[in-house]
């Protein structure tokens, strides 16, 4: 059974929490995969100061909730990560996540090799900076030796996107185009990790 790691990287309980926990409903019910959820939201998250204490000491100076998402990382086979568009680009709270994961790949080197990973992005304006979000987030992936999906060709390209025209979650769920997004790109997330494990 597939292991499906869901990240909201926003600090609301709005459009990015509702859309990832969609998308693991929607996992669980159509793919019977095993989910787990994460939310940054009133976690303490501390930022990484690249002090080097990973590389040397093999565990992160800070002790926080970065453990669960350490956690999460480490059990399952495949991971997606959402996050609200701020300024252009994904939230500070996403990118604290991605940055703090530089200790994880020190103390488990190539851990997340062969895990396949996607994204998704809302945002209040229907072109806002949701591809750049995902870009980030897909970057990410690439770097810690993870596989990149995309929902495919015609309207999911690198991911879900979602316009919540500033309504929250009332918003996201008015959005035809972006639940078609999500769940094309939730159905090619996991096309890719079945076909990947049957060539193993």
């Amino acid at each position: 059974m597939l292991k499906l790691f869901g990240i909201s990287g926003s600090p609301r309980i709005a459009a990015t929490d509702w859309i990832v926990r969609e998308a693991l409903r929607y996992a669980e019910e159509k793919w019977n995969v095993e989910t787990r959820y994460f939310s940054v939201r009133g976690k303490k998250l501390n930022f990484c100061i690249h002090c080097d204490h990973c590389i040397k000491e093999g565990s992160c100076i800070h002790d926080d909730a970065m453990n669960e998402v350490y956690s999460g990382f480490e059990w399952a086979d495949a991971i997606l990560i959402g996050t609200p568009v701020y300024q252009g680009t994904l939230s500070g709270q996403a990118k604290v996540v991605l940055d703090r994961m530089r200790a994880f790949a020190a103390s488990k080197p190539h851990a997340l090799r062969g895990k396949v990973g996607a994204a998704v992005a809302d945002g209040g304006d229907r072109i806002g900076g949701q591809e750049l979000a995902i870009r980030a987030i897909t970057d990410f992936y690439l770097i810690n030796e993870m596989i990149p999906v995309g929902g495919g060709a015609f309207g999911a390209n690198l991911g879900a996107t979602f316009w919540s025209k500033d309504k929250g979650a009332d918003g996201v769920k008015e959005d035809e185009e972006g639940l078609k997004s999500l769940y094309k790109t939730v159905d090619r997330l996991i096309e890719v990790w079945f076909t990947r494990k049957n060539k193993l």
